[in-house]
């Protein structure tokens, strides 16, 4: 049977496996709902950004792993010793990547309204870069900075007006997001002249980021020219000197069969060539070069196991099979109506011919991990059913709505199998009730 990944296999007996382990002897062993992940499969996505990023740009390009897509202490261990930058967007994620032995040097801490709180936490932890979306937060680090005694380092956030053709709800690049500021408006070169006048911090570049889940062929292209000539631009009107642009992340990765797969090497290499060619024309040194991958880090090696509870046939209307987790560990169909495959675990050799909804446990009649799926007619409670490319935006969108533990991260490493971050308990559902 042709799977969804590389990473994922049919034994001789019909059951799915992951990484090359028995997802039905997993699901036994740690109970469901389940997170899985390949260790090795994130590390060889690390690994084709690091040299990707070093064949294109040389010294002179790092990958940032966002952290958003999946943030607890291992996975910040695994991109550390991949050679990795990260970005951050709160002062939580400063801090599991700070208990996770990060060097924070290299760690770029976005968001659009960082507290007062978050700058004050950031600047003692030593993160390395802000990245800033408006004047009153540039205000607040600089006041904060005089107040430390430091020159604190950060980049512009900066909305280039481009369309990435993509969920709605991940699109961050048009003029009216709500992210950064409009270079058509005027505004960031207003930013820009405000910025270079402040005592407290070093403008170090611009930043950009027009979205997630990009499979276009010119996204990053249309959006570097619109960049590099602005960085131009400042250049010629201030005499200042970009070092560094960040041209954001998201590349996109297969969720279903009708995905395409990319080369991510070879589209690196490709966004290399297009801006080295417009830096030329426009007669500027190409700022050292940053992308922030997580999605494309994670998704793929991720995979969730829960357990099949009723399976709920309403004659000459539908079926629901519902199963032990839901929006609460998954809300990705339920925010934007995310596509998924999914699989019955042990049922892997059977005919699909079952038309159903995959349906949580959840007290909402949105709880939907996803519609439509074709599973064996067979299926019914206590069958596994998996649910692929799980690894980001799942655990960390985690909620405990209605009151349910959060699953356990069961990390997958050749032959071993280990828990990285272990099952919510019911007493942790109360331990800060009063």
């Amino acid at each position: 049977m042709k799977t969804l990944s590389d990473n994922l296999s049919v034994s001789s007996a019909g059951t799915l496996l992951f990484a090359g382990h028995d997802t039905l002897a997993l699901a036994q062993k740690y109970g469901t709902p389940l997170y899985l992940m390949d260790e090795q499969r994130i590390r060889r996505n690390c690994r084709t950004y690091v040299n990707a990023f070093k064949n294109a740009f040389g010294d002179r390009g790092m990958p940032l792993y966002a952290g958003k897509a999946a943030a607890f202490k291992r996975i910040y261990q695994i991109v550390r010793e991949e050679g990795l930058g990260i970005d951050v967007v709160s002062a939580g994620e400063i801090h599991t990547a700070l208990q996770a032995g990060f060097p924070l040097e290299n760690a770029y801490f976005h968001s659009n309204n960082k507290t007062d709180a978050d700058i004050a936490y950031a600047m003692e932890c030593g993160v390395g870069y802000f990245v800033v979306d408006n004047r009153e937060e540039l205000d607040a680090i600089d006041a904060a900075a005089q107040k430390a005694g430091i020159r604190q380092k950060l980049l512009l956030r900066l909305t280039p007006g481009i369309d990435p053709h993509t969920y709605e709800a991940i699109s961050t690049g048009k003029v009216d997001s709500k992210f950064g500021t409009a270079i058509e408006t005027g505004q960031a070169e207003q930013l820009v002249r405000y910025a270079l006048g402040l005592r407290g911090i070093e403008l170090t570049g611009f930043h950009c980021h027009v979205g997630s889940l990009v499979f276009g062929e010119d996204v990053y292209q249309r959006t570097a020219d619109i960049m590099l000539a602005f960085i131009a631009d400042m250049q010629a009107k201030y005499g200042y000197t970009a070092q560094q642009f960040d041209i954001g992340g998201g590349y996109g990765v297969r969720y279903t069969d009708d995905d395409p797969q990319l080369d991510i090497a070879r589209k690196i290499a490709e966004v290399a060539a297009h801006m080295k060619a417009a830096a030329a024309r426009l007669g500027i040194t190409l700022p050292k070069i940053l992308m922030e991958p997580g999605r494309s880090i994670v998704a793929d090696a991720g995979l969730t196991l829960y357990t099949a509870g009723s399976v709920k046939r309403i004659t000459g209307y539908k079926n629901y099979l519902s199963i032990d987790g839901g929006m609460t560990d998954n809300p990705r169909y339920a925010l934007y109506g995310s596509r998924y495959t999914v699989y019955a675990a042990g049922r892997m050799n059977e005919t699909p011919d079952l038309l159903c909804d995959v349906v949580g446990r959840c007290c909402e009649s949105g709880d939907i991990i996803q519609p439509n799926v074709t599973l064996p007619a067979g299926v019914g409670r206590g069958d596994i059913i998996a649910v692929c490319t799980t690894g980001a935006y799942n655990y960390s969108m985690a909620s405990n709505y209605n009151r349910l533990p959060r699953p356990p991260i069961v990390m997958l490493d050749g032959d071993r199998d280990y828990v990285a971050v272990r099952r919510e308990s019911l007493a942790d559902l109360t331990a800060n009730d009063l």
